[in-house]
């Protein structure tokens, strides 16, 4: 799709807009210039208003009692949305909830994922799976698909382990993750019907997470399956809907987006060999370029708010009940806090102010762990890569919520 073809309404509601990301940048870059809180009316959605710039997504964010996610927090066609009351959330996640709800079912992980935790825990199973993944480059004899035969596989493995799946359920849980993210996208989705493939997703999903539950509350270990399948909230036990929910955000969420950023962090060092050669000659660096990364890449690409009473914005009178589709992608190239937003720089001073974690009390809880990820990864290859470039064009993801390059076709050279 061209910048000719895309317009506001389609870099937002068609997930394929966002498979070509510079004609994309390009009509977020004049809407957060010309309309940055943009009224969007398209056929088969709710009008809803589009926040481009970075300043204005801070101001949603960080006032969640009049802004709340409510079960809708990704943009939904009239009929997902009338399905969805119809029969009811099929999950219900930390994404979905507001207020004291959202507080007591973060507190059951939150514990968890502290950095101490983690870093004595699993830091040593993160980098033990760094060196596998990169030899496994070894292996492939000097070529591969990044994405499809590197990256998505560490992701997996790293947060299978920490939530305790065995190593045999691995690709079927890699199966339903891109069944769930990737609807929208022909290579991922599970078949022509692309919403009852999800939906059948989440379905299996939940029978697995079932048996995984009684196993943890008969047989309590370390991993996080067992956190959450004993977790209590007022001395109860959780309710089924809300512990299959919080396997089901974890063990997809945990992949997909740090997945994403390894696959399109490698690709623009590639674009910019002189970065690669910054972190090899000051491996210092690795941590401001893993943020400059998350930056680059926004995995996660939207999120909606609801207003909960009237409200003026950017000098734009929002109603009560309006839908608000915070771009994460957009605020993460604002002109106004980033300069050269669409210069690759692992020295950006600033690179740690972006978004793509959200901000405030619903500040992603993996955050610390796909950062940790990253970082050993990178620190891994880089001492290892004697040279590398691409050998065919990268293709990305057809989604409006989750995505980032699907294929990395790479040529390189390490040191075993």
């Amino acid at each position: 799709m061209s910048d000719s073809e895309n317009t506001p309404v389609t870099i937002f509601t068609d997930p394929n807009a966002y498979a070509d990301l510079q004609a994309w940048h390009s009509v977020a870059a004049r809407l957060r210039k010309e309309d940055p809180v943009c009224r969007i009316e398209a056929p088969r959605f709710e009008p809803f208003w589009a926040v481009t710039r970075h300043a204005d997504v801070i101001e949603i964010e960080r006032q969640n009692d009049k802004f709340h996610n409510t079960i809708a927090s990704v943009l939904q066609t009239h009929d997902q949305t009338a399905q969805m009351r119809q029969l009811g959330p099929m999950l219900k996640t930390l994404i979905n909830m507001d207020g004291q709800e959202h507080r007591n079912y973060r507190a059951v992980t939150n514990d968890w994922f502290k950095p101490n935790n983690l870093k004595r825990n699993f830091q040593p199973r993160i980098a033990e799976l760094a060196r596998k993944y990169v030899d496994r480059m070894v292996e492939l004899g000097g070529e591969c698909d990044f994405a499809m035969d590197v990256a998505r596989f560490y992701a997996l493995q790293v947060i299978m382990s920490i939530l305790g799946v065995p190593e045999s359920d691995e690709l079927k849980m890699l199966d339903l993750t891109q069944k769930l993210f990737g609807a929208d996208d022909p290579d991922f989705a599970g078949g022509p019907d692309r919403r009852t493939a999800a939906l059948a997703a989440v379905m299996d999903f939940i029978s697995y997470f079932r048996d995984m539950t009684a196993d943890r509350r008969a047989h309590p270990s370390g991993d996080l399956a067992s956190t959450i399948a004993n977790g209590t909230i007022d001395g109860k036990p959780l309710e089924d809907l809300h512990t299959f929910s919080y396997y089901v955000i974890v063990a997809t969420a945990g992949h997909d987006t740090t997945s994403s950023t390894l696959a399109g962090g490698l690709e623009e060092l590639i674009r910019n060999p002189d970065q690669i050669k910054l972190l090899q000659q000051n491996p210092d660096l690795i941590d401001n370029a893993v943020e400059e990364m998350i930056r680059w890449v926004t995995p996660v690409r939207h999120f909606m708010r609801f207003a909960q009473e009237d409200y003026t914005l950017r000098g734009r009178k929002i109603k009560a009940g309006d839908g608000l589709l915070m771009s994460y992608l957009s605020a993460n190239r604002d002109e106004e806090v980033f300069e050269q937003p669409f210069r690759f720089d692992v020295q950006r001073k600033n690179a740690e102010d972006h978004l793509a974690f959200g901000v405030g009390v619903h500040f992603c809880l993996g955050a610390t762990l796909a950062r940790m990820e990253l970082r050993t990864f990178f620190r891994e290859l880089l001492p290892r890569l004697e040279q590398i470039e691409l050998t065919g064009t990268t293709q990305y993801t057809a989604a409006t919520f989750v995505g980032a390059p699907k294929r990395i076709p790479i040529r390189y050279k390490l040191r075993k």
